[in-house]
């Protein structure tokens, strides 16, 4: 790691936040509708409330609540346990992994509707664009895949922003982790956990209105169906109607439902059912601004590229999970996953774009695509069966898993090419288009079986070995119907990790950590030999530690990780591609989050990324990846009067979200400037009634979140005003 430059915010942070007295008042309300579970689910929305650090034993806690955060100001910035690093419930304090939780306390405080907006917290994670209408993630300088509760969430997470209403918290995992999530980037996954039914009865309506037209009322229903507590319901409802601070864009609307159903067969079996629909339609097209010379066009931020256009969304998931309990240290948990999923530019506001800016450096070709869209299909299945035994004095959490996966994948797209506008001086509608071409006519199956195993080994009392191997097989055809060509791809991969954590104190953890992954690659090369799968291997460690009496949990890491078997054009054959390329990513991350004080929570990040590229043979080695900004970080503080005091009800928060500059392309042709982001907020909430006031962009910063290309480049939302009112019984 000897690019890694030193820092001293770690130090800084942790004088700041030194030990203090802790009041549990906060959550006591929290606790009430907290629902007891019968054992630790792998994948369940389910923490012990503060578990110690020790090492895993053979009985699961019957304790163990659900981690529910719904009560307006009650705390609930710290998350000591998660279910995505290991697949099992686990302190965060023992596990050998960087993880980050991003409870629905902070979505909630922060006002944050997107979970782009939520992940701005976390170290090390930065922002593509997604023509406006999906989010795209980055994480230690690489693309990160999306799961919702377990399973991959690619083709969701392609079309439409992740509707968050349902969302009860958020995991990121940092570093490869195909061992248990098979194909992914080495970046790390986004782990979205959903929110499940509560043992008694609770009602909460929010509606929120703000800056540009912005009206989003949403509802969340939720307990019991019979006496005895054996069926619970939950019900997320959510609306949206928003304008845009664009010009010429169409209004967005979306209608969101999710239904939860959970169904105790006994005091050992659980069934559950768990859906969502989403209907998002219009949905804005919006690629942003372009690139002229090194830098973002100076045009006005409001400025459309084209005609406005809209997409007419559509997708479904479905769940149904059970959970069995044989005995008290053997459990089997057999999920299945459906989805559904289309997306087509509307008939009356086809999607325009920019494909290129000509050497003038003003005239934008604009392209205009209409027709069919796109359908996916997925079937997934996932078994995964925990043993926790003993072997002498050492204990074991042993995890046996499979996963099945069919996808399908139909695109048809029609392109008119050949219209212009000039950016600096542009004459409305874009109108000269050239006769329609169908540019995408294509249908691909994959499928995917992978088979893993893991053991969390407690050699000592504070000593953690975690040895965990996944093989996984992926196959894909595909047949293009415009060149009438068809194309195979076959991968297979082994994918290891090794983690190793220490405690030298009862609240301090030092872990070290060894993984790879996998991401198959499709095409021949020019001899028509199959090209071999992307491979990452990350090596991390890191320091964890329980401060200010077990209400701050910080995590501290160093990594490096290296991606290798990326496609570069052949120069021999320029149609063709080889594998030579490789980029590489080391850097140093902290995060710290909880309550300094009673009625005091913070939530604060750093990151130094040092992403380039290290092989190559068109790109200049040391060239930096694309939307990874040397200097990252975040710090996001609310403080709530306490019940006895005069003030009582009222809170304020207060943030900043900062990133260096980056650059906006492989190439390096292009840089977005960096930028520091202020939020704040005021709260009040008596008995049943709370209401907030979020200011969004306080300074009214012109700022670019991302850019995939030099002609889609994210716009930041200049100032913006968001108020929410609500009631909860």
């Amino acid at each position: 790691m000897n690019r890694i430059r030193p820092c001293v915010l770690a130090g800084c942070l942790g004088a700041l936040f030194a030990p203090t007295a802790f009041a549990e008042e906060q959550a006591a309300r929290l606790r009430e509708l907290e629902q007891p579970a019968t054992w630790a689910a792998p994948l369940l929305v389910q923490v012990a409330p503060d578990p110690p650090p020790a090492a895993p034993s053979p009985a699961p806690d019957d304790g163990e609540e659900l981690d529910e955060v719904t009560v307006f100001g009650s705390g609930g910035y710290l998350r000591k346990n998660a279910t995505s690093g290991t697949k099992t419930d686990t302190p965060l304090l023992i596990t050998p992994q960087s993880i980050q939780v991003i409870p629905r306390q902070v979505i909630d405080d922060q006002g944050a509707i997107r979970i782009t907006e939520a992940l701005r917290n976390v170290s090390g994670v930065s922002f593509g664009t997604g023509a406006g209408r999906t989010d795209t993630f980055v994480i230690r300088g690489f693309a990160a895949n999306q799961f919702q509760n377990g399973f991959l969430d690619d083709f969701n997470a392609s079309i439409s922003f992740r509707e968050s209403a349902n969302i009860e918290r958020i995991e990121v995992v940092k570093g490869p982790a195909s061992v248990l999530f098979g194909r992914a980037e080495p970046s790390g996954i986004i782990n979205l956990i959903t929110k499940q039914p509560l043992n008694k009865p609770y009602a909460a309506l929010d509606f929120t209105i703000g800056s540009y037209s912005f009206y989003r009322p949403t509802l969340d229903l939720s307990g019991p169906l019979t006496a005895d507590g054996a069926l619970a319901y939950r019900l997320n409802l959510a609306y949206e109607d928003a304008g845009s601070f664009r010009e010429g864009l169409p209004t967005a609307r979306r209608i969101f439902v999710a239904p939860v159903l959970r169904w105790r067969l006994g005091p050992d079996t659980t069934l559950t059912f768990e859906g969502e629909h989403l209907r998002d339609s219009p949905r804005p097209y919006d690629q942003g601004l372009v690139a002229v010379g090194d830098g973002v066009a100076a045009v006005p931020f409001t400025r459309y590229i084209g005609n406005p256009g809209s997409l007419d969304i559509n997708q479904s998931r479905v769940y149904a999970i059970l959970e069995h309990r044989f005995e008290p240290s053997l459990s089997m948990r057999t999920a299945l996953r459906y989805t559904a999923l289309r997306d087509q530019p509307t008939p009356y506001n086809p999607l325009t774009g920019a494909g290129q800016v000509l050497a003038d450096n003003r005239t934008a070709l604009i392209g205009q695509t209409s027709n069919d869209g796109r359908t996916f299909e997925t079937y997934f299945m996932q078994n995964d069966l925990t043993w926790k035994f003993n072997t002498g004095s050492v204990g074991h959490t042993a995890l046996f898993g499979l996963e099945f996966g069919r996808l399908g994948l139909r695109t048809l797209f029609d392109s008119s090419p050949g219209g212009t506008l000039d950016i600096f001086n542009p004459v409305y509608p874009v109108d000269n288009f050239g006769a329609p071409q169908r540019v995408s006519d294509s249908i691909s199956r994959i499928g995917t079986f992978g088979v893993y195993l893991q053991d969390q080994i407690a050699l000592f009392e504070n000593v953690q070995l975690v040895l965990s191997g996944r093989y996984d097989t992926y196959s894909a055809d595909d047949f293009n119907f415009l060149r009438q060509t068809q194309t195979a791809t076959y991968a297979e991969a082994f994918s290891p990790r090794v983690g190793l954590l220490y405690q030298p104190a009862s609240n301090v953890s030092l872990f070290a950590n060894f993984s790879q992954s996998f991401t198959p690659v499709t095409g021949l090369s020019a001899t028509g030999t199959p090209f071999l799968p992307q491979r990452g291997t990350g090596y991390e460690v890191g320091a964890k530690a329980e401060l200010a009496g077990g209400r701050l949990f910080a995590n501290l890491a160093l990594y490096d990780i290296a991606k290798r078997n990326i496609l570069t054009a052949d120069p021999a054959n320029p149609l063709f591609s080889i594998q030579v390329g490789e980029q590489q990513s080391q850097g140093i991350e902290f995060d710290i989050a909880g309550e300094r004080l009673p009625g005091w929570n913070v939530i604060a990040s750093y990151a130094y990324t040092d992403a380039h590229v290290s092989q190559d043979n068109v790109v200049a080695v040391g060239n930096l990846l694309p939307n990874a900004p040397l200097h990252s970080g975040s710090f996001w503080t609310t403080y709530r009067f306490r019940p006895e005091s005069a003030l009582s009800g009222l809170g304020f928060g207060l943030g900043v979200f900062a990133a260096g500059e980056r650059t906006g392309d492989l190439q390096n042709s292009f840089t977005l400037p960096g930028y520091a982001r202020t939020d704040a907020a005021v709260y009040y909430a008596q008995g049943n009634f709370r209401s907030a006031l979020n200011f969004k962009n306080l300074f009214d910063v012109r700022y670019f979140p991302g850019a995939d290309l030099r002609t889609r480049i994210a716009v930041g939302q200049p100032f913006t005003v968001q108020a929410t009112i609500g009631w909860q019984f």
